[in-house]
């Protein structure tokens, strides 16, 4: 076997051996931005959960809030008119803004999170698309060496 030969031989090898870790590597590179996508879409969900559970407590505490002053305005003889009824009504609407609030800040959270899941997964398209075309130089580049390996002999 001649030098030109083993030379071509070496190159086509290489070239292959290119490809072959290029495909490799954007296969990676989508499985992991898919992986860094569903994180970012679980974090979603625990965020929802977490503002849900907010607005729960934001609720309860409400709540306690108008019964210690209905408690407070019946042990004080008063009726439940003008004032004391003016009291309860800003209470309630104080606790319905600070929920919608709530509801907001939870709106923008999942906006965020599917933005960056979806910004994940086109950022690993891109790379392994890259990375396909890497691999699809080195098999041009192996078959180059080759020709030039041959017409050297």
């Amino acid at each position: 076997m001649s030098a030109e030969a083993v030379a071509a031989g070496a190159s086509v090898v290489g070239g292959i051996m290119g490809y072959k870790g290029n495909m490799a590597a954007a296969k990676n590179a989508q499985a992991v931005a898919n992986y860094n996508a569903e994180v970012a879409e679980n974090e979603a969900v625990l965020l929802a959960r977490a503002k849900r559970d907010q607005e729960e407590s934001l609720r309860k505490q409400s709540d306690r809030l108008e019964g210690t002053q209905r408690v407070m305005v019946a042990s004080s003889g008063v009726q439940m008119t003008g004032s004391p009824l003016q009291t309860l009504a800003d209470t309630y609407f104080s606790t319905e803004e600070d929920a919608a609030m709530i509801q907001y800040a939870s709106s923008i959270e999942q906006v965020q999170k599917a933005s960056e899941a979806t910004l994940t997964r086109t950022e690993g398209r891109a790379k392994a698309s890259a990375l396909k075309y890497a691999a699809y130089g080195s098999l041009l580049t192996g078959a180059e060496g080759a020709a030039k390996a041959q017409s050297l002999a």
